[in-house]
């Protein structure tokens, strides 16, 4: 890495459209900054984010590109790309057969990871690996089912298939936001179960970590049983829990600081604060350019191994397994296999099997 190339910092922030504004650049270029998310706002086609992501990376040759492209209802590249089926409709494939849900699984892991590759972006902030209680209608059918064991072997599956397709895996929410009916995008959820009743939400991260998880997603969720403050914005959740009891040594994000159950919690100067005391090593700041300029010059980069993992998780991303960049996507026999498996599921699902 060029000397004039600072290390990737902990912010990750957002672009006001389809191109960079000489304000965009300026931001991107600031070494408090390491990533960067794209929003639906900042895409007209592949061949346009393509070039987006390029002219990112020009002002900043080692910024992690991610995007919220889950699949279902939260996916925010439509039009050429895969609409990507809901990941409740791979669980439901699993309940009825195994081995079929878990070839799903991977294969729609894999064709989301390429077609984002192909266009720039990192990695998707995926899966969710919280439990479907029927509850939350901010999770739902992003989960892929109520079962810890189904769920924790179906988001090691879809993280095998985003590993051959090039990108890095980010489980969220932890320690699990599928319980509580309240949107963290609009207020503070608390879950007042204690650690015992908490011990399924948890089970698929345990097992997710053992196998070695790239990375995960904080939950602003308080759990007052265990801490007062959100899970986010917790050292007891973090670095006692899940660095010290758990072991698990990749990147955590902070779920965005701009959001309703961390507003509560006081400026944006006092959530990275707590944010970065607590353990996050990246924290996103989304659709608030205010907010981003408030911290930017104030946010601490973190102490070397921050900055390490952070670097690490980008090293996860590279070229997909099986893909001859000497022809096109379309042309690749894996992607014609999952796109039409894809199409299968999105039938059976609105079918409602």
């Amino acid at each position: 890495m060029s000397e004039r190339t600072p290390r990737p910092g902990p912010l990750i922030v957002d672009i006001a459209g389809t191109t960079l504004t000489d304000e965009d650049e300026r931001i991107l270029a600031h070494p408090a900054v390491g990533g960067a998310i794209i929003f639906t706002r900042n895409y007209r086609d592949p061949v346009q984010l393509a070039e987006l992501t390029a002219a990112m990376r020009t002002v900043r040759p080692n910024l992690l590109i991610t995007a919220d492209q889950e699949g279902g209802r939260v996916q925010r590249f439509r039009d050429g790309f895969t609409r990507v089926v809901p990941m409740r409709a791979i669980g439901a494939l699993a309940a009825r057969d195994r081995d079929a849900g878990l070839h799903a699984a991977r294969e729609i892991g894999w064709l989301l990871a390429v077609e984002l590759g192909r266009a720039g972006v990192d990695m998707p902030l995926a899966p969710v690996v919280d439990l479907d209680y029927g509850a939350s209608t901010v999770i739902g059918d992003r989960a892929f089912a109520a079962q810890p064991s189904q769920v924790g072997i179906l988001a090691q599956a879809f993280g095998e298939g985003l590993h051959a397709g090039g990108s890095a895996v980010t489980a969220k929410h932890f320690p699990g936001h599928g319980y509580v009916v309240a949107d963290s995008h609009a207020e503070l959820p608390v879950d007042t179960r204690d650690r015992e009743g908490l011990a399924d939400d948890m089970a698929p991260y345990g097992a997710l970590i053992e196998t070695g998880l790239d990375s995960l997603m904080m939950a602003h969720v308080r759990y007052p049983e265990v801490d007062d403050l959100p899970a986010s914005l917790s050292r007891r959740w973090i670095a006692e829990i899940l660095r010290g009891e758990y072991g698990f040594d990749g990147c955590v994000f902070c779920d965005d600081l701009s959001m309703g159950g961390a507003a509560v919690i006081g400026s944006y100067r006092e959530r990275a604060q707590l944010a970065q005391e607590a353990g996050c090593d990246y924290l996103p700041v989304c659709n608030d350019r205010d907010g981003v300029l408030e911290i930017l010059e104030d946010v601490r980069y973190g102490d070397d191994a921050a900055c390490t993992r952070r670097e690490a998780l980008h090293g996860h991303c590279g070229p997909a397994d099986g893909i001859d960049a000497t022809h096109t996507l379309e042309d690749n026999a894996r992607w014609q296999a999952a796109c039409a498996l894809n199409a299968q599921l999105a039938q059976e699902y609105e079918n409602g099997l």
